[in-house]
Order: structure tokens, then C-alpha cells, then sequence
């Protein structure tokens, strides 16, 4: 009863956007938790912490307008879509100087401009894409802002005859491939070739109409079907690809079920949920505030090792999960300290940095990897290498700093398991919850109890079949001798 208080009190906290301290660490703007096997909030350290921020006024140029998106490219350096402005802003690594500022290019001899440019991305041959929303294209440029393409009016049989395209947020796979999330576009994320060829929706999400809504829109009239609610796919939000070609794509989820999909080439949903069997920001908050109900997750950006961060709007909490599922970390918040946002639309992130975009505001937040957040990525990244034996010291580290952290427990138990320890691995699976595996190293153990003792087991078994055939012998000859 304390415990389920205690966690009641936390998410009140929450929900207020108040600050709470681990243990005697620095105060921060924002909460730092986590969720464990019971879904019981648990007050985490910071595994990130902010460092600065930037804003066009910083870098001595004009403030940013309603910036909506950021990328960066191979050699780290930051491409802003300063969409109220009508420019792009190159930044260098460090975030400290302007590398260019792009507000027009030359499109067959005549000087071209942009209206919203919405979204930004790179390809791995270095071209730049960004979705000129307003002027309704896809403006490819390369690294001397020379236009390679326009992608614009695509054709098919299966979009609509009034259709108008507007492109939003943009990602681009290791073949050229785009893939771009259009306004008013819900059958899916709109794929194009590399020749600029659009070739169909990709990832579309199916719509889960309940028996009972199948049933009423039968028996309802034509007058009440049209004042119903329109049975229309989700919503996309932000995008992004892994260096395997699988696009990570956030979503509108008004369930707080699933915020987020990682769609194969096929454009099939393949994700883990991990064991909380939910993806995408909050398990749950309560109240009747505007900061309460499910996560509204705006973007998603790969990182590395198969470890991935979601951006929330709702709350200004920045959630990673690993390739598993596991929730690793939370972080972030609204206010106007800094380390919060105000309105934060798009999430960048270098190896150790992660960069957050607020458009009302108009600045980039940059957060540096604290030392518990550096190890737990390190440490996945050794998971996803399948090196649980080199991920055993540094999962150790984390519990020194955090004892109620599961998945270290995991991993370590993990390790054992491995390496045919499987007394210490059930040991460390239960401290982790993790029923799946425990159950391995349990039937493990039993068998080794059994191979080592199975001498004593035959030699009782043994004992035992001659005893009882002495006895009844006994016994035989005492009723004959009785007889």
C-alpha cells in the first residue's frame, strides 16, 4: 500500500511538471524515471544533462522562425529548417558558427527560393533534401547547394484526383529511397525511388474497428453513417531510417499503445515491445489537466546499436529504448528553465549529444550523456553486439548508481547464463524480472543437479529394488514358515 502512494505522489509531481532531485545530485529542471516490471514508477539519475542552448541570435544572425526540423550529416554538422525565415542554417559540429546559410538555389538559370521548408535530411552520398512544403516539392541539393532534383506532382492511380502534395518531415535509406510523411496523407508514408518515381504508401497502419462499431454502422442509417466518425488510418509524425534500411516511424496514439513503428523493406511493422508490452512514451498518467493522457510523440531519431529516442509533446520528455523495447531512460520537460522546451517538434543526436528543436522558442536544447546514461548506452551497445560477457562490468557500474535499474540485472544474469552459471543467473534474472529467461536458467540448473547426482539417483534406485525384493522374500518365508 505504501509503494502504490508513494507512486501515486510521483505521478501527481509529474503531472504538475515539477522538479525532482536524485538522491544529492544537482537539482534539474525536469524528472528523471523509469518504469519497472510492476509498471510502478521509479525515480531514476539524470542520464542526461543540459549543456546549452542555441538560437539564431546566439550564432549573431536574425532569431529562428517556427524552426520545424534538423539533421546532421556525416562530418556532425547541423542542418536547420528555419521554416518561418525561408533558409537553411548549416551549423558546424560544435554548434558554435555558421558553416552557410542556403535561401535560394539556381533551378535551370533562374534563382529559386523556398516557401516553409518544413523538413531536412541527408543522404549517405551527402545531397541535401528538404521538403519545401508551400511551394508543394522535394528540393535535392548538393554539398555546393547545386540543384540535383525536384520531386513534385506525383502521379498514380491510387491518390485522389484533388490530391495536393505537401511534403512534411523527409528521411532518406542507403539506396535513395524517400520517404516522406505528407499533410493530410493517412494511408501511410508516401516512398519514392531514387529517381524521384513515386511508388506507393509505405507502412500504412490498419485501423482496429471494434465489433460493436461493425454492428451499429450496419443498423444505422445513411443520414447517421455520414455524421459518424471517419474510419481513417493513424497518423504519421516523424521519420527516420537505420543504416539497414528499416524506417523508425512515430505516430499519432490515442490508446497510448504504440507511438512508434520499425517497418521492414516490406513496409511490415517488426518492432519489440520489451516487457511492458506498450511503446511510445508513458505507460499511463492520470488526471484532468491538458499535461495528462498518452504521450504525443512527435519524432523519432536511430541513434546507434539499435537504440532509439521518441519526443514527446505533451510533456517535453525525451523516451529511449533499446532493440528490444526496454525503456532505458527518461528525460526532459516543459518550462522555461533551461533543459525544458516550450513547443520542442524534432530530436537529433550525435554520439553522446542529443539536440531537441523548439519551434515556439526557436533554439536547439543540447544534452551531454551523464555518466550513468553513457554506461547504460555503452553497455547496449555491447548487448547488440551479442557481448553480454563485456556489457557484465559495466552493468555493475549502473547498479552502484542506480540498484533498481532491471535490465542491468538482466544483462549480468545474461552473462551467467552464457557462461553456464546458471545458479548466479537465476539469481540475477529474478532481481530483473525477467520470467523468460529465468525459466532457461532454472531448468538449466535442474538438469545439472540431476547429470551431477545421477550416480546417487541410479545407486538408490538400486538399492532400493533389492531392498524391496529382500523384504518380500522375508515376508514369503515367514508365511510359509507360519503356514
Amino acid at each position: 500500500m505504501k509503494k502504490v502512494v508513494l507512486n501515486f505522489i510521483l505521478i501527481v509531481c509529474i503531472l504538475s511538471n515539477s522538479s525532482i532531485a536524485y538522491a544529492s545530485s544537482t537539482n534539474l529542471p525536469y524528472d528523471t524515471y523509469n518504469y519497472d516490471y510492476r509498471k510502478y514508477i521509479m525515480r531514476t539519475p539524470a542520464a542526461y544533462l543540459p549543456e546549452k542552448t542555441i538560437s539564431g541570435t546566439s550564432l549573431g544572425i536574425d532569431s529562428f522562425s517556427n524552426p520545424q526540423d534538423l539533421c546532421l550529416d556525416k562530418e556532425g554538422n547541423v542542418y536547420i529548417a528555419d521554416t518561418g525565415n525561408q533558409r537553411i542554417v548549416v551549423l558546424n559540429p560544435q554548434m558554435n558558427q555558421i558553416v552557410k546559410i542556403i535561401s535560394s538555389f539556381d533551378n535551370d538559370g533562374v534563382q529559386d527560393s523556398f516557401n516553409a521548408p518544413y523538413g531536412v535530411s541527408i543522404s549517405e552520398s551527402d545531397l541535401l533534401y528538404i521538403a519545401d512544403s508551400e511551394n508543394k516539392r522535394i528540393v535535392v541539393l548538393n554539398q555546393k547547394d547545386e540543384l540535383v532534383e525536384i520531386i513534385d506532382n506525383p502521379t498514380s492511380e491510387i491518390l485522389a484526383d484533388d490530391f495536393v502534395f505537401t511534403p512534411l518531415k523527409i528521411t532518406v535509406d542507403y539506396a535513395g529511397r524517400v520517404y516522406c510523411i505528407a499533410k493530410g496523407m493517412f494511408e501511410g508514408i508516401m516512398m519514392f525511388d531514387s529517381d524521384g518515381t513515386f511508388t506507393g504508401f509505405f507502412g500504412t497502419i490498419k485501423v482496429k474497428i471494434s465489433l460493436w462499431e461493425k454492428i451499429w454502422k450496419r443498423l444505422s442509417t445513411k443520414e447517421q453513417r455520414t455524421k459518424q466518425l471517419l474510419y481513417i488510418p493513424t497518423e504519421f509524425t516523424g521519420v527516420d531510417v537505420d543504416p539497414g534500411g528499416f524506417v523508425y516511424a512515430s505516430n499519432i496514439d490515442i490508446e497510448g499503445t504504440q507511438a512508434v513503428r520499425r517497418l521492414n523493406p516490406k513496409g511490415e511493422d517488426v518492432i519489440k515491445k520489451g516487457k511492458n508490452e506498450k511503446i511510445g512514451g508513458d505507460i499511463y498518467i492520470m488526471g484532468l489537466s491538458r499535461y495528462s493522457g498518452p504521450s504525443y510523440i512527435v519524432d523519432v531519431v536511430y541513434r546507434e546499436n539499435g537504440i532509439y529516442s521518441l519526443l514527446d509533446s505533451r510533456r517535453g520528455r525525451i523516451f529511449t529504448y533499446d532493440h528490444e523495447g526496454n525503456l532505458l531512460y527518461i528525460f526532459g520537460g516543459l518550462g522555461m528553465q533551461a533543459g525544458t522546451f516550450t513547443l520542442p517538434v524534432a530530436i537529433e543526436s550525435t554520439k553522446d549529444r542529443i539536440l531537441v528543436l523548439d519551434s515556439y522558442r526557436g533554439e536547439i536544447a543540447c544534452f551531454q550523456a551523464s555518466e550513468y546514461g553513457g554506461l547504460i548506452n555503452e553497455a547496449i551497445g555491447l548487448r547488440f553486439d551479442g557481448d553480454e560477457k563485456e556489457a557484465v562490468a559495466l552493468w555493475e557500474r549502473v547498479l552502484k548508481l542506480d540498484e533498481n535499474f532491471e535490465l542491468a540485472y538482466i544483462g549480468i544474469g545474461k552473462a551467467y547464463l552464457t557462461a553456464g552459471n546458471n545458479k548466479m543467473a537465476m539469481k540475477y534474472l529474478k532481481k530483473g524480472m525477467d520470467r523468460q529467461y529465468y525459466s532457461i536458467a532454472y531448468k538449466r540448473y535442474r538438469n545439472d543437479i540431476l547429470k551431477g547426482n545421477i550416480g546417487y539417483v541410479f545407486t538408490s534406485i538400486i538399492v532400493i529394488v533389492i531392498g524391496y525384493q529382500v523384504i518380500s522374500r522375508i515376508k514369503k518365508k515367514h508365511k510359509d514358515n507360519d503356514a
